[in-house]
């Protein structure tokens, strides 16, 4: 009997721009600055010009980044 192939882990899905930026709320530019300086994930290539990002390294990325401070009236 065949054992159906588990299902991939979602967190270890690729997700492409679109997503991404949803996702981090970061424009291209702005991620690709910091990709460039080590401070986001790089970018997978997925084929000619197609890239995308691990999504828990994206998820591991938001998760480190510091809370935003409220401001005291």
């Amino acid at each position: 009997m065949n054992n159906p192939e588990p299902l991939q882990d979602q967190s270890d899905r690729i997700i492409r721009e679109d997503e991404c930026r949803r996702l981090t709320g970061i424009c291209r530019t702005t991620r690709y600055q910091k990709e460039i300086k080590g401070e986001f994930p790089a970018r997978r290539q997925l084929g000619g010009r197609s890239v995308g990002w691990l999504l828990s390294e994206v998820n591991s990325w938001l998760n480190n980044q510091p809370k935003a401070q409220l401001k005291s009236a």
